[in-house]
């Protein structure tokens, strides 16, 4: 005896629909729930390796305050970070040191973000470091690892210019092994574009900074040191 052949049911345009928007819409509570329960704890770890950067760019700073440029081009104190924080380092004494910047351009493939230290006693960039970069591994990445080029952050000059106007001297890359002067940068053979583009941001940020924190960064007090914690009883 022969079976009937079963009759398979069409799924509709609108069957279709339904199902495709209500996937696409589960997916889309599923991110913003898991955003959202991970947001916290992501912006307490970038806040944790944020300072751990700004510490070891500038180990003389005990306590930090942050600052920005408003929209006369004036250092104000904030009270949150901005995209491209910037921070006074103060020692335990409250004594002013330095300054901590982050500026970005565009390196051979996409951006790259540094954090970079200025001492006012030196007059000069005496600490860089990567934030973020999507360089080539082994070749953009040199800038974060070749001893010749992070000797460069020893005291690269960023004097301010006489009028204020920006930098004396403009920072720039130059060929390895052909540095010649205390403003430029001693590069990178095989990772050129990228050493050239840490230079280029140095520069392009210090030349704005600088001046403003020579003339107005020692009127802002130093913030209060955090009070101790007190001791509980035992129980």
């Amino acid at each position: 005896m022969t079976q009937a052949p079963v009759e398979q049911k069409k799924t509709t345009a609108w069957q279709m629909y339904r199902a495709i928007v209500g996937i696409g819409a589960f997916c889309a509570i599923l991110i913003v729930g898991v955003y959202m329960a991970t947001a916290p704890q992501i912006k307490i770890n970038q806040e944790r390796f944020l300072a751990s950067a700004v510490s070891e760019v500038l180990p003389a700073a005990v306590l930090t305050q942050a600052v920005a440029l408003d929209d006369d081009g004036q250092l104000v104190v904030v009270e949150e970070n901005a995209d491209l924080p910037a921070f006074l380092g103060y020692d335990a004494e409250g004594n002013l040191v330095g300054a901590v910047m982050t500026s970005e351009a565009m390196g051979y493939q996409d951006i790259v973000r540094v954090l970079y230290a200025y001492t006012f006693e030196n007059q000069a960039i005496t600490g860089m470091k990567v934030l973020e970069t999507k360089e080539t591994p082994g070749l953009g990445d040199k800038v974060e690892k070749e001893p010749h080029f992070l000797a460069n952050f020893e005291a690269l000059d960023a004097r301010p210019a006489a009028d204020g106007s920006g930098l004396a001297n403009e920072i720039v890359t130059v060929k390895q092994g052909e540095k010649t002067e205390p403003w430029q940068l001693d590069g990178i053979t095989g990772a050129t574009i990228t050493s050239v583009a840490i230079g280029h941001i140095l520069n392009i940020s210090a030349q704005v900074w600088v001046p403003v924190l020579e003339r107005e960064a020692r009127a802002i007090p130093a913030p209060q040191p955090p009070a101790p914690l007190e001791p509980t009883e035992e129980e």
